[in-house]
C-alpha cells in the first residue's frame, strides 16, 4: 500500500511539496519508503504513425511506443500507473500475472474488475508486488487492442537477493508480437459480423521489428549484440495475439530457468515453445572467441499450429552478433536466401509431440526457498472442457462459418458475453441482477467423446456465467480440450492467481486412472499453460485472493468468439483477507 505523506508539520508539508513537483516533472519516478519503492508511470494512451513493410499506419500505443514502455520493479514495491485515454477507443490495461493480492479493482480485463477507461479519462493502476520475482508484461485488455498496446514488466528480487542462478553479464528482453497493416480492431468486428475466422497479420516481429524474412523489413530487424564467453538472460514474453511460437537460437543451446515469473529446475534446449501470454527466462550462454570469430548467427521464431482455420505461417528473424575484441561488431550482409539458409531447425508447424515433450521438462524449484506448495487435498472438483462451436447465422444474413454458421467458443458449452458493468463492481455492492449468474456449470451438461467424433449439434449457449467459491479453498481443474471443430491447443490464463499443473494427457482425461499419476512434489507452477491439442491438463490451487478473476483462452480469437468464464472468490473473515472498497476514480461505465 502506499504510504500517506499527509501531516500538519511543515517538514511533511515541504516534504508533500517537493513530492508533488517531482510527479509532475518525473512521472516515472520511485520513492523509497520503508516497505519498498512506491514507483510512479504515467501512460498516455496516443495515436502514434508507425512504418513498418514500408506501411506508415496511424495506430494506438502507450506514450508513443511499439512495443510500450519498460515497467522495472522490486519484489514488495507498490506500483502506481496513471493511463490516460487521449484516443477514440475505451481501453483497460492488464498486468497479467500480477497476484493483485486485495487490489482486484486494478487487474484491468474490461467488464471483468473495471469498465475500461473513456476518451479523456484516466485511471490510476495501484498494486502492490507481493511475493514475486522475475519476467512479466502489461497489456491491453480490451477487444484487440493489445496488438499494439503492450509491454515488459520486470520483477527484480530484493535488494542483496540473488538469482537462484549464475548472475547474468546482462539481461535482454525479447518481445514476441505482429503487424498488422490493417486495423487489428476492424479485422475482429468484420470476423465478428460475418461469423468467419479472422484475417491474419502481415508480420510477426520480435521487440516491434519484423525481420530480414518479409518483404521491404532488411532495416527493421532485431539485432542481439552479445560478447564472447558471457552468459545472458534473454527474458522472452509471447504478446503475439492468436500463436503460439517455437524460438530458436541457431548454433546455440538455451538453459530455461524461469517460467511465468516462477523459477524452475533448470534444463537445457536448442529450441523452446512459447503460448501467447507465456513468459519464459533463458540463459544464452555465448560462445568464446575463437568459436565466434566473424560469426553471426539467426535467430527465428515461427508457429505451432495444429487447428483448421488460417493462420500466419511466416517466420520472424533476428541477429545475434558477437562483439570482437576491439569493441567492434561483426557486419555480415545477409540476403533473403542467405538468411533461410542459416535458420535455425524448428519443428514442424503441428509439432505437437515436441511441444508436450518440451511441457514435460518443467518443474518447480521446491525446495525451502521456493516451495511448491500444492494443494494436497482438495475441496472442490471441476472439469471445463474448452474448444470451438457454433452459433446460428441471424436472420436475413449470409454467414461464413461452418457450414454457414458463426464460430464460437466456449467452456463447457457456455460461449460467456460479457456485460455492459462490471461483474467486480456488481458484485462487490450486490447488484449482480441482470449482469451475472451464479450457475457455471461445474462439469458438461452434455458429456459426449470429447477429443473423438465430434457430436452433430455444435451450437453453444450464451450466457454471463461464474463460479463462486468460499476464501481458502482448495481447487482442482481439469481442463479438457475437445475436437468439435478440430483439435487445436489453447492457452489458458487465469487472473490474480498462479496454479499448479499436476497433470497432463492426449484423449480423454480417465477420472480412474489419471489422478494416480499426478506430479503432487514438484509440478511447474504457472498462470498461462497450454492446454495439449487434444488432450487435457489438470490444475490445481487455493482460492486465497478474493475477488472476481477472469480465466479464458489467450488466442484473442478465441477470446472475443467466448472461450471464458470467471471465478469469485469470496472474502475470508480477517481484514487481509477482503477486498477492500474500489478506489473514487475507477472508470464507470
Amino acid at each position: 500500500m502506499a504510504v500517506s505523506l499527509y501531516s500538519s508539520s511543515p517538514t511533511c508539508l515541504l516534504t508533500l511539496l517537493f513530492v508533488t513537483s517531482c510527479l509532475l516533472l518525473f512521472p516515472d519516478l520511485a520513492i523509497p519508503t520503508n516497505a519498498g519503492i512506491i514507483r510512479h508511470h504515467k501512460f498516455e494512451i496516443r495515436l502514434q504513425n508507425v512504418t513498418r513493410l514500408c506501411h506508415t499506419k496511424s495506430m494506438v500505443t502507450v506514450n508513443g511506443k511499439f512495443p510500450g514502455p519498460r515497467i522495472i520493479a522490486r519484489e514488495g514495491d507498490n506500483v502506481l500507473v496513471n493511463v490516460i485515454n487521449h484516443v477514440p477507443n475505451n481501453i483497460s490495461i492488464h498486468w497479467h500475472g500480477i497476484r493483485q493480492l486485495q487490489s482486484g479493482w486494478s487487474d484491468g480485463p474490461s467488464y471483468i474488475t473495471q469498465c475500461p477507461i473513456q476518451t479523456g479519462q484516466s485511471y490510476v493502476y495501484n498494486f502492490t508486488i507481493t511475493g514475486q520475482r522475475g519476467t512479466l508484461w502489461w497489456h491491453a485488455h480490451i477487444t484487440w487492442l493489445r496488438a499494439t498496446v503492450y509491454g515488459t514488466l520486470i520483477i527484480l528480487p530484493k535488494k542483496n537477493v540473488p538469482y537462484p542462478f549464475p548472475k547474468p553479464h546482462k539481461e535482454v528482453p525479447i518481445l514476441f508480437g505482429e503487424w498488422w497493416n490493417a486495423d487489428p480492431e476492424a479485422v475482429i468486428s468484420q470476423a465478428l459480423q460475418t461469423g468467419a475466422g479472422p484475417n491474419v497479420s502481415d508480420s510477426y516481429t520480435i521487440n516491434g521489428l519484423p525481420g530480414p524474412l518479409y518483404n521491404c523489413s532488411a532495416n527493421e530487424t532485431f539485432k542481439l549484440k552479445v560478447k564472447p564467453g558471457k552468459t545472458y538472460l534473454l527474458r522472452l514474453i509471447n504478446a503475439a495475439l492468436n500463436d503460439d511460437l517455437f524460438f530458436s537460437i541457431a548454433n546455440h543451446t538455451l538453459t530455461v530457468v524461469e517460467a511465468d515469473a516462477l523459477y524452475v529446475k533448470p534444463f537445457e534446449t536448442d529450441i523452446l515453445l512459447i503460448t501467447p501470454g507465456q513468459t519464459t527466462n533463458v540463459l544464452l550462454k555465448t560462445k568464446h572467441y575463437l568459436a565466434a570469430a566473424n560469426s553471426t548467427f539467426i535467430m527465428a521464431a515461427r508457429p505451432y499450429f495444429t487447428g483448421l482455420g488460417i493462420f500466419d505461417n511466416s517466420t520472424v528473424a533476428g541477429i545475434l552478433e558477437y562483439e570482437y575484441p576491439n569493441g567492434s561488431v561483426s557486419s555480415s550482409t545477409f540476403t533473403n536466401t542467405s538468411i533461410k539458409s542459416l535458420l535455425p531447425t524448428l519443428p514442424p508447424i503441428n509439432g505437437t509431440s515436441f511441444v508436450a515433450n518440451f511441457s514435460s521438462k518443467f518443474r518447480s524449484l521446491a525446495n525451502v526457498q521456493f516451495p511448491a506448495n500444492v494443494p494436497k487435498k482438495v475441496d472442490r472438483q471441476f472439469f471445463f472442457t474448452v474448444g470451438l462451436g457454433s452459433s446460428p447465422c441471424p436472420k436475413n444474413q449470409t454467414c461464413q462459418g461452418p457450414n454457414g454458421t458463426k464460430f464460437s467458443a466456449s467452456m463447457n458449452n457456455i460461449s460467456f458475453t460479457l456485460p455492459t458493468t462490471a461483474i467486480l463492481q456488481s458484485y462487490f455492492f450486490g447488484k449482480s441482477n441482470g449482469v451475472f449468474t451464479t450457475d457455471f456449470p461445474r462439469f458438461p451438461l452434455v458429456p459426449f467423446n470429447y477429443t473423438g467424433t465430434p457430436p452433430n449439434n455444435t451450437f453453444v449457449a450464451n450466457g454471463t456465467k461464474v463460479v463462486v467459491v468460499k476464501f481458502n479453498t482448495s481447487i482442482e481443474v481439469v481442463l479438457q480440450g475437445t475436437s468439435i471443430l478440430g483439435a487445436e491447443s489453447h492457452p489458458l490464463h487465469m487472473h490474480g492467481y498462479n496454479f499448479f499443473v499436476v497433470g497432463q494427457g492426449f484423449g480423454n482425461f480417465d477420472p480412474k486412472n489419471d489422478p494416480s499419476k499426478f506430479n503432487l512434489v514438484d509440478p511447474v507452477e504457472r498462470n498461462t499453460v497450454g492446454i495439449p491439442s487434444g488432450g487435457w491438463i489438470a490444475i490445481r490451487f487455493l482460492a486465497d485472493n478474493p475477488g472476481v478473476w477472469f480465466m479464458h483462452c489467450h488466442f484473442d480469437v478465441h477470446l472475443s468468439w467466448g472461450l471464458k468464464m470467471a471465478w469469485i472468490v469470496l472474502d475470508g473473515k480477517l481484514p487481509n483477507q477482503k477486498l477492500p472498497p474500489p478506489p473514487s476514480d475507477l472508470p464507470k461505465c
